[in-house]
C-alpha cells in the first residue's frame, strides 16, 4: 500500500491539501445559505478525513525520520520556508485531529441554533490551524499556526458558549496568548543565535537545533517554551482555565478543546523541549519539577472532580488528570514512558471528547448538566448508557480499553526512571474510579424518580453514527495497540536518543508493547529489523535521510 500511494504522487501532495481543504471549506461554508452551513461543512471535514487516512498507510514506520517533506521559501530576508512534514509522533496527531472534527461538526447539528455559517467557518478555520501546528517544520511557520487556532477557539466560546461565556473567553485567550509571548521571545534567540553563529537566517527546524547553547541558556529558554505548552496542556497549577472554558464551550467546542487543542501542549514537549533542550530537559531539578507537577495534576485534580455538582466540569477536571499521565510519560524519558504518553494523548482525545458529546445529548434531553437532576435513565435509553458506560471505563484505564494501554506504559516508564513517583502517580487509576463510577450510578442507574427522566429518547441514527467510531476505536487500541506503537516507535527512540545521546533500551518484560529486541539488547522496529534506521545519536531528520535547511528550495 506504502507503493501504490507513492506511484501515484500521494505523499507530494497530502500534507499540502490536509491544510489547506478546510479553508476551501470555510469560504464555501461562508458564500453558502445558512440551511446549507452544517452539511457542507460536514462533506468537506469528512473528505479531509478520508484522505488523511491515507497517511496511515504512506507512512514509512521503520524510520524515525520526517516523511512527506516539502518546503517552499516564503519570507526570504529572514529565512521563512513554508516547510511541512510528519513523523511518528506527527501522525497520529494529525488523524485525531481530522476524526475529532468530523464527530464536533457531526454532533453540533441539533446544538448551534445562531449565527451557523459563522461557527461552521469558525471551526474549518480551527482544523487548518491545529493540523499546522502538527505538521509544521519551520518554527516560524509553526508559531503563525499556533497562534491561529486562538481565534477560532475564542469566538466559538465567547458566542456560542454560556452564561460566562465572555468571562471564560477572556480568560481562556490571556492565559495562551501569555505563553505564546514568551514562546516567541525564546525562539526569538534561537534564530538570532542562529544566524549569529551560521550567517544563515533560518527558521528551520533542524537548523535551530543545532544551535549549541550554555545550560543557563537551555535553562532559561527551557522555561520559556515550557510555560507555553504547560498552560495549553494545562499542567498545574495553570489549570484553572480549563474548567471555565469546558463548562462555558458548546459541545462541539469542548470536544475540540479536550480532544486537540490540549494535545498541542505535550505535542510540544515532545516536538520542541526535549530535543531542542537536551540538557535542560535532563536536568535533575527539571525532571523531579515536571514530575511532580504531573502527579499533583492527576491526584488533585481527581478529587477535585468528585465533589462536582456539574457533570461537565467533573469531566472537564478529568482532563487535566489525563494529561498528568502524559507528562509523567514524557520526562520519564524512556520508550515505554514516552509511548504511553502518546497512546493517553490518542485515548484521552477519543473517550474525553465522547464523554463530551454523550452530556451534550443529555443537555439536549433535559437541559440541565446537575448529575442529581438525572436518575435510572439507563431503563429508558439502553444505548446511550451502553455509550457513557464504555467510554467512562476507557477513561479510567479498564483493561481492554485504549486508556489502559496508555497509563499502563506512562506508569511503567515512570517507574523504570522514578520507582516511588511511579507508586504515587498509579493511585490516580483509583481515584478515577472513585469520581466517575459514581457519576455513572446516578446518572443511569438510581431509582427512575423524575418524569422527565422517563420521557427521555434514546440514540438517533445520527447520535450512533458519531459515537460508534469512537467507541470502536477505544476497543481497538485496547485489545490491538501494536499498529499504533510500531509507527510511532522509531520516531520516539529518535526523540530519546536526541536526548540522551545513547540508544535508548527497552526492559525486556515490556518488549512486546513497547518494541523488540535485537541482539544485546538494540531497539528495533517492528518490521523488519535491517530497516531501522536508528543510529547511534540520531537526530530528527526527513526521509531519505534530508536534513531541511533554511536556506533550501
Amino acid at each position: 500500500m506504502h507503493g501504490f500511494l507513492a506511484a501515484l504522487g500521494y505523499e507530494g501532495w497530502i500534507l499540502h491539501a490536509l491544510l489547506w481543504l478546510p479553508l476551501v471549506g470555510m469560504l464555501s461554508v461562508l458564500l453558502a445559505p445558512s440551511s446549507r452551513a452544517k452539511y457542507l461543512a460536514l462533506g468537506w471535514s469528512l473528505l479531509i478525513l478520508v484522505l488523511s487516512l491515507g497517511l496511515w498507510w504512506a507512512f514509512d514506520p521503520a524510520t524515525g525520520n520526517f516523511q512527506m517533506y516539502s518546503s517552499r521559501p516564503w519570507i526570504r530576508p529572514w529565512g521563512v520556508n513554508y516547510a511541512v512534514a510528519v513523523d511518528g509522533i506527527s501522525l497520529f496527531m494529525v488523524l485525531l485531529t481530522t476524526f475529532t472534527t468530523v464527530v464536533a461538526i457531526l454532533g453540533s447539528f441539533n446544538y448551534i441554533k445562531k449565527y451557523e455559517k459563522a461557527f461552521y467557518a469558525l471551526m474549518l478555520l480551527m482544523e487548518t490551524g491545529v493540523i499546522g501546528v502538527f505538521v509544521a517544520v519551520d518554527l516560524f511557520l509553526f508559531y503563525v499556526f499556533w497562534e491561529i487556532t486562538l481565534v477560532p477557539m475564542y469566538f466559538v466560546i465567547g458566542v456560542w458558549g454560556g452564561e460566562r461565556r465572555i468571562y471564560s473567553a477572556v480568560k481562556f485567550f490571556l492565559f495562551t496568548a501569555f505563553g505564546s509571548l514568551l514562546m516567541l521571545v525564546a525562539l526569538l534567540y534561537l534564530y538570532f543565535q542562529a544566524r549569529a553563529a551560521t550567517g544563515v537566517a533560518s527558521f528551520a527546524y533542524a537548523d535551530l537545533m543545532q544551535v549549541t547553547l550554555s545550560l543557563r541558556e537551555q535553562m532559561w529558554l527551557f522555561a520559556a517554551f515550557c510555560l507555553a505548552f504547560a498552560i495549553k496542556v494545562p499542567v498545574f497549577p495553570f489549570h484553572t482555565w480549563l474548567p471555565d472554558a469546558h463548562v462555558e464551550a458548546p459541545t462541539p467546542g469542548s470536544v475540540i478543546l479536550a480532544a486537540v487543542l490540549l494535545k498541542m501542549g505535550t505535542y510540544g514537549f515532545l516536538r520542541f523541549l526535549l530535543p531542542f533542550f537536551p540538557e535542560a530537559a535532563q536536568h535533575p531539578t527539571v525532571v523531579t519539577l515536571m514530575m511532580i507537577l504531573g502527579i499533583i495534576g492527576i491526584v488533585y485534580t481527581a478529587w477535585v472532580a468528585a465533589v462536582q455538582p456539574d457533570a461537565k466540569k467533573l469531566v472537564a477536571y478529568t482532563s487535566v488528570a489525563h494529561m498528568g499521565f502524559v507528562v509523567l510519560g514524557i520526562f520519564a524519558m524512556t520508550v515505554n514512558g514516552l509511548q504511553g504518553g502518546l497512546v493517553v494523548m490518542i485515548s484521552h482525545g477519543i473517550s474525553t471528547g465522547a464523554l463530551f458529546l454523550l452530556l451534550g445529548m443529555l443537555y439536549e434531553r433535559r437541559h440541565t448538566r446537575l448529575i442529581e437532576d438525572f436518575g435510572g435513565i439507563g431503563r429508558v435509553t439502553p444505548w446511550l448508557a451502553t455509550a457513557f458506560l464504555i467510554t467512562a471505563l476507557t477513561s479510567i484505564g479498564l483493561p481492554g480499553t485504549s486508556g489502559f494501554i496508555g497509563e499502563f506504559l506512562s506508569l511503567v516508564g515512570t517507574f523504570e526512571a522514578r520507582p516511588v513517583m511511579g507508586i504515587i502517580a498509579a493511585s490516580g487509576v483509583i481515584f478515577a474510579a472513585y469520581y466517575m463510577l459514581p457519576m455513572v450510578q446516578k446518572v443511569f442507574f438510581n431509582a427512575l424518580e423524575k418524569k422527565e427522566n422517563r420521557e427521555m429518547d434514546d440514540l438517533s441514527p445520527r447520535e450512533i453514527a458519531i459515537l460508534g467510531p469512537m467507541v470502536a476505536l477505544m476497543i481497538w487500541i485496547g485489545f490491538h495497540p501494536t499498529p499504533f506503537l510500531s509507527r510511532m516507535e522509531a520516531s520516539v527512540v529518535t526523540v530519546l536518543e536526541r536526548v540522551q545521546g545513547v540508544r535508548a533500551n527497552l526492559p525486556a518484560p515490556f518488549g512486546a508493547l513497547g518494541g523488540v529486541h535485537g541482539d544485546g539488547g538494540e531497539v528495533v522496529g517492528y518490521g523488519d529489523p535491517q530497516d531501522a534506521e536508528l543510529s547511534a545519536v540520531a537526530e530528527p531528520q526527513l526521509s531519505e535521510n534530508h536534513v531541511p535547511r533554511g536556506d533550501e528550495e
